[in-house]
Parts: structure tokens; sequence; C-alpha cells
């Protein structure tokens, strides 16, 4: 599979599953400038061994099939193309793939669980996820990674006319983990995706989510929680691709950092191409700085080829807690800590609210207590 290109758009122009189609990045480049390549133990120019264990485990609910299949299987790479060297670095050296898929109609009454855990951060690991959701069927898929690692994968969510899925991924590594990955969507006809990228735990990582269209009456809404510890480096690049009429996407990612070289980026792009009349998009990011001595780069960017849209729209914002909302609390009794923490879980709790599996939900907001009684 060679290299292919949408020579229309100025951002994401070049895909390919070959790694010799990409250079090794230097850092000078739009897409990496903001990522430590220092600290991906060679993930980014092809030098790290390929002998780390990842275990993945699955559960899922009668009537899902759970397949583990090889790099020859024709349902691999066809919904996404990798971006970036390391994308294509991770689809060409996984040795097994992992392929779920909801048949026509099926509805599961519970959600699905994939558990990704790492057994140590010392060699590379790579990975490779399909999930299907055939027409009209319905699902609730968990993406939930654990231990020490140095991993990069990517997953594929193809989702059939009609269909509705709803992913949840829980970045919560130990504090030695590297994390990269590319989780792309592809949407039918009228079919919906949510996705809730959750990243707490790991040293860096870096999460690339994105949707395309392959048919009119698509809906995306991607939503997005991370808390910055000191040195931690937290990135996510996000991509949602309109390429067919009356589509629509949303997107709400939160953070908040903490504490010294605590670094948070979010890079935004949304591409609205000439066939993609009756568009309607939103985007949107908030960062809260917590101390002094973090850093946030975050960079929305619109890019519209039709004149015909519904609505199109971003915004970013990012600063400190907000002192009157403090004082307010104090003027009542509540004594500082307490004060902040009711600010920032009140802030990030309207996402971590909507989380749909209530397991995954007290979890990430006992993290966030956690990380506010440090």
């Amino acid at each position: 599979m060679g290299l292919d290109t949408k020579p229309l758009s100025t951002l994401h122009e070049k895909a390919s599953h070959e790694v010799a189609d990409f250079a090794v990045p230097t850092g000078r480049e739009e897409e990496w400038r903001f990522t430590p390549l220092r600290r991906l133990r060679g993930l980014h120019k092809g030098t790290a061994a390929a002998d780390g264990k990842v275990v993945t485990e699955v559960w899922a609910p009668e009537g899902v099939s759970v397949e583990r299949v090889g790099r020859g299987d024709a349902r691999l790479g066809r919904a996404y193309v990798p971006a970036d060297r390391v994308s294509a670095q991770a689809y060409s050296s996984f040795q097994e793939a992992l392929v779920i898929t909801v048949p026509k109609e099926a509805v599961p009454a519970e959600h699905i669980s994939v558990q990704v855990k790492g057994l140590g951060a010392d060699g590379a690991a790579y990975g490779h996820t399909v999930i299907v959701v055939e027409p009209l069927a319905e699902a609730t898929v968990v993406l939930d990674h654990e231990g020490s690692a140095t991993y990069a994968d990517n997953v594929e969510f193809v989702v059939g006319d009609g269909a509705s899925l709803t992913v949840i991924s829980l970045q919560d590594w130990a504090d030695d983990s590297v994390h990269l990955s590319h989780q792309h969507a592809k949407l039918a006809k009228d079919a919906r995706f949510t996705g809730f990228v959750i990243s707490l735990g790991g040293d860096v990582v870096r999460i690339a989510p994105s949707v395309s269209y392959d048919g009119p009456g698509g809906n995306a809404e991607l939503y997005g929680v991370y808390f910055a510890d000191p040195g931690q480096h937290l990135e996510h690049r996000l991509l949602v691709d309109h390429t067919k009429p009356h589509c629509r996407s949303r997107v709400d990612y939160r953070g908040a950092l903490q504490g010294e070289d605590a670094h948070a980026v979010w890079i935004g792009d949304v591409i609205i191409r000439a066939e993609a009349e009756g568009t309607d998009t939103y985007e949107l990011n908030r960062n809260l700085v917590l101390t002094d001595g973090t850093r946030v780069d975050s960079v929305p960017n619109l890019e519209i080829l039709t004149g015909e849209v519904e609505g199109a729209g971003h915004a970013s914002a990012s600063g400190r807690l907000d002192d009157q909302h403090l004082f307010y609390l104090q003027a009542r009794g509540i004594p500082y800590d307490t004060a902040r923490r009711m600010v920032v879980r009140g802030y990030l709790g309207q996402l971590v609210g909507s989380i749909v599996v209530p397991e995954i939900r007290e979890r990430v907001e006992a993290a966030i207590d956690a990380e506010l009684a440090r």
C-alpha cells in the first residue's frame, strides 16, 4: 500500500502504510513541534527494539465476535491509513491484531471491555485493533490502558449505516510509560460516534483521534479530559475530515495542569471539503492552570473549502483558577483546598459526568481527586 494524498487541503495531506514514505521527524515539522522526541525511546525513528510485552484481554457480551488475526487479514488497514511515521511503524510492526464485530441490529446489554496492560517499559510493543459495528447496531467499548509500556498502536472504528458506537479510551498508565496512538472512526450513512479520551497517567502520551465520513448524515462527538502533573506530557491531536454532505461534528476537550514542566498540547483540525455542503461543526478546548511552571499549547484549525455550511466555529481558552469563585466558597466557610477541589471538579465534571460506564466514571472521578490531593 503506497502513498495517498489529498491535495485540496493544507492539513494532513499525506497518508501511507509504508514507514519509508515518512521522513524521520526532527521536531521542526508542524505535526511534531510540540512532542518531546527525545523521550519517545526511538518509536519515531525505528530504533526501538520490538521486544516489549503488552497483554490485551477482552470481555465481550454474548453475540459479539472477538477474533485475533494475523497481518494478512483483509479487514486490517482499510478504514484508516497511517498519517505519520510512528503510526506507519506500528502498522508494519504488530504481530497479531484484534478484530471485534458487533453484528447487524444487535444492541448488547453490556459494554465491551478491552484491557491493554504493559508489563515493562524497556522494550517497544505495537498493536492494532479493528472494531466493526454493523448497520443499525449499537455498542459501547472501553479501551483501558494500564501498567508500564513503550507502546504505539492504531485503532480503527468502522460504524455502519444507522449504527451507533460509544468509545471510552482511558490512558491510566504508570509514570514511566510512553504511548502514541491513532484512533480513527469511519462513519457510514446516518452513523453516530461518541468518543471519550481520558488521559491521566504516563510520561509521554500522544493520542490522535480522527473521524471521516463515508455517507451523509453522520454525527461525531469527541470529548476529552486530561490532567497533567509535573514533567508529564499529554498531547491530543484531533482531525475531523468532512467529506460528505449534511454531517455534524462536535469537539470539547478540557484539561488541568499542575507542577513544574507539566505540558498539555491540544491540536484540533477540522476540514470541510468542497463536496461537504451542509456541514455543522464546532470545536472547543479549555485548559485550567493550577500552578506556576506549566505549559499549554492549544491550536484550533478550521479549513473551509465550501461556502455552503450549516455552521462552523472553534474556540480555545487557557487560564488560572478564578479567584472570585474561590473567594465566594471560602467566604461561606469552605477551606481553600476543598474550594479548589470543588471548582476543578465542577470544571471537568460536565464531561466526566457524561461517561456512560459507571465504574469508569467513578474511577476517573477518584483519579482527579487523587491528583488534586497531591
